[in-house]
This record gives C-alpha cells, sequence and structure tokens, in this order.
C-alpha cells in the first residue's frame, strides 16, 4: 500500500518482464484516500509523549478493507516492520504461494498497536536496521517473491542454486559457489581447471563443496541450524 507506484527495482528486468508477461500484477493504494478529515490527515503524536508521530487506526482499517475488498482471492496481510520475523528464504517460498499478498507500509514511529492487532498480519523485517518508511522494506519482498513465480526466470532451476537454497547434503540452505566467464584468464588469475573438464558430475561435486567452504566460512549459523521453516500463516 504505496502513496504512488512502488518505484526503482520493479520497473527493471525480472519484476517489469513479469508483469507484462501477465505473471503478477500489484497496485499501489494511497492511505491518505481513506481519510476522513479534510486535511486527509494519517497520524497523530503518540500517548505518552515522546518524538515523532503514529499511524491512526481509522485510515489504515479503512483502507486495508477497501483493498481487500477489491479482489475475490483472499490476501495475506504482510506489515513491513522492524519488530517483524526476519524476511528469510524460505519464507519467500511460502509467500510465493499465495493468490495475493497485501503489503503495508508503516511509517513514523509506527502503526497504532490497536489496529496492528485487529489486522492481525504476518509481521516481517528485511534486517536488523530501520529504514524511513516500509514502502522500500515491500519492494526487497515483492523481487524476491516475484523472482520465483513460475515463468519469471528465463531458466526455471535458476532460483532452485540460488543462495539459501537446500542443496546442502542434510538439506541445508547453503550459499551459492564462486561463478566465473570468459575471458579464461584475467589479470594473470584462471578459471578453476575443473569447470574446463566438461565433467558435469565432478562440476556438481566441485560446485556443492565450493558452497559448503563459503557456507562454513561467512554463514556457519545456516550449518549449525536445522533447515528453516516458513513462520505459520
Amino acid at each position: 500500500m504505496f502513496a504512488t507506484e512502488p518505484p526503482g527495482a520493479l520497473a527493471l528486468s525480472i519484476p517489469d518482464r513479469a508483469r507484462r508477461a501477465g505473471l503478477v500484477e500489484w497496485h499501489a493504494t494511497n492511505i491518505r484516500d481513506f481519510t476522513t478529515d479534510k486535511h486527509q490527515k494519517t497520524d497523530d503524536r503518540p500517548f505518552g509523549g515522546g518524538p515523532g508521530m503514529v499511524m491512526s487506526c481509522q485510515p489504515v482499517w479503512d483502507a486495508v478493507c477497501g483493498v481487500e475488498a477489491m479482489d475475490d482471492r483472499p490476501a495475506t496481510r504482510v506489515l513491513l516492520t522492524p519488530q517483524g520475523v526476519p524476511l528469510t528464504q524460505p519464507l519467500v517460498e511460502d509467500l510465493a504461494t499465495k493468490p495475493r499478498l497485501l503489503l503495508l507500509a508503516g511509517h513514523y514511529e509506527g502503526i497504532d498497536e490497536r489496529v496492528i492487532r485487529k489486522l492481525d498480519p504476518m509481521e516481517v523485517s528485511i534486517g536488523d536496521f530501520v529504514l524511513s518508511g516500509g514502502e522500500l522494506a515491500a519492494i526487497v519482498l515483492m523481487d524476491a517473491v516475484i523472482r520465483l513465480l513460475p515463468g519469471a526466470l528465463g531458466d526455471g532451476e535458476s532460483a532452485g542454486q540460488d543462495s539459501f537454497s537446500p542443496i546442502g547434503p542434510g538439506g541445508q540452505r547453503l550459499l551459492d559457489c564462486p561463478h566465473y566467464t570468459r575471458p579464461r584468464v584475467w589479470e594473470g588469475e584462471e578459471v578453476p581447471e575443473i569447470l574446463l573438464s566438461g565433467d558435469h558430475g565432478r562440476i556438481a561435486a566441485w560446485r556443492l563443496e565450493q558452497s559448503l567452504q563459503r557456507t562454513r566460512e561467512r554463514r556457519p549459523d545456516l550449518l549449525a541450524d536445522p533447515p528453516d521453516q516458513p513462520p505459520p500463516a
């Protein structure tokens, strides 16, 4: 639910191609359109004092209900907030199976807790940092979901080989292996000989070992924990 059409990466490359191919559609909704006062006010000062403003219950509630009424498909409500569960690949995969997502982007100090409880959305965070608004986080989530839709990628197997795909020997989600392209030698460094061998079995084994090594070095937590499961919807 944006004030204007989502900008940036969604207008380029994979998301734009998916939209033009009819694989996905998205619409922006301005919460101000659902206010009831002449100033179209969507926020107010927080009870208890303190800096910043808090988004009010009425326009948020009416906006969500109004958007949901526009389409018969059930909507999975998602609130982008630093207080949410981490956006992980398993969660993205789960969201990609939903017929419709309703993304709510907060602003200021956040949204009145009463309307959050009444809406009962899935609360999702894209990382342990704070943005000026939830729109950018929503765009990140949209891009991650869209690329998993059938037909969105040029090669249907691409997504299954990305970082965080469950390719480990125990189903662990590993980081991707290193990749190389032409020229064969650059700045005195050669492409690993195994990749030139034409032996697809050995190449696959090398790539798996490289993924395991890179994951051990950079994200050992992925190997220590059991495979992630998405939170309940």
